[in-house]
């Protein structure tokens, strides 16, 4: 039904196209600039599109072709109705960090109208999505085939969210391990083998819904990428998450992601950089707090 300020909501949405649309443009130019000094991708993460580039392209000043994936997220963008989750600035939060670290390993909680935005962000590397509506992942998928996504089965409730907050303060939800190891309830133990014995560079926590009482909540999503990223071998991982002004993922960001670890809050997102637990034995879970230290 279209409503009296449909004009001023179309442009929104024109004004939102065209930022993701500078937005993918500027990473893609920076990506040619800087493509002859970046580190190099071993073969098995190469994707069919690069190496048909490779084959056809023996130098990079004639690689100049926009490869496929781009092109399919301009025309989206330039051409949808529907405006993605997050906002610019919000955008501009991960952003920044897939400037410097892409191609990486990405791993994002959700499937949503970004999610072709950030596997073109993250060109060259492999930006793997967690999806609880399995025909949502149909659609989405066969719209554009080269999304990679998995579909998971939640077993929480945000109804329940108090409860698991005191089981996560117990010691068992303090030790670092990999999560299908885990005596946590929090802990995240059945999916896929891939989700687990990848090294994640970033990770986004924008699913599972999360906005009503009988949803399933990110409280097990939080917890689990925070074990995630403490359990990898050496380095540190990027963590994002969206809609903190929900109790939820306000109070279990802070708790599990730890405030000590938070680099900067961005409207309804967070980032948090989390250290490996493993390359430095009896780090604690959560770094002291400053205040405390000067006590």
């Amino acid at each position: 039904m279209r409503t009296k300020s449909q004009s001023s909501v179309n442009l929104k949405v024109i004004f939102t196209c065209c930022s993701i649309l500078i937005f993918l443009i500027i990473f893609f130019a920076r990506s040619n600039i800087s493509s002859s000094s970046s580190r190099p991708l071993s073969k098995t993460h190469l994707s069919q599109e690069e190496e048909e580039n490779q084959t056809h392209c023996p130098s990079t000043k004639q690689c100049t072709k926009m490869p496929i994936s781009l092109s399919d997220a301009l025309v989206h963008y330039v051409t949808s109705n529907v405006t993605p989750q997050q906002t610019f600035d919000e955008v501009s939060v991960s952003k920044r960090v897939l400037d410097k670290k892409s191609p990486c390993n990405f791993l994002v909680f959700g499937l949503g109208h970004d999610s072709l935005m950030w596997a073109s962000l993250n060109h060259g590397g492999r930006t793997l999505f967690i999806e609880e509506d399995k025909a949502w992942i149909e659609t989405v998928t066969k719209k554009f085939p080269n999304l990679e996504a998995y579909h998971v089965v939640y077993d929480t409730k945000v109804k329940n969210s108090d409860k698991l907050m005191e089981l996560g303060r117990s010691e068992e939800c303090k030790s670092v391990s990999d999560p299908r190891n885990s005596k946590c309830d929090l802990a995240l133990k059945d999916f896929p083998a891939d989700f687990y014995e990848t090294k994640w560079d970033l990770i986004m926590v924008d699913a599972p819904t999360g906005y009503h009482e009988e949803a399933p909540g990110r409280m097990s999503a939080i917890y689990t990428a925070g074990l995630l990223a403490r359990n990898r071998e050496d380095g540190e991982t990027d963590v994002f998450v969206h809609d903190v002004n929900r109790p939820v993922e306000d109070e279990f960001s802070a708790t599990f992601l730890c405030k000590g670890y938070m680099r900067e809050q961005n409207g309804r997102l967070r980032h948090f950089t989390i250290p490996s637990h493993r390359a430095r034995a009896g780090r604690p879970f959560c770094p002291v707090d400053v205040d405390r230290r000067r006590r």
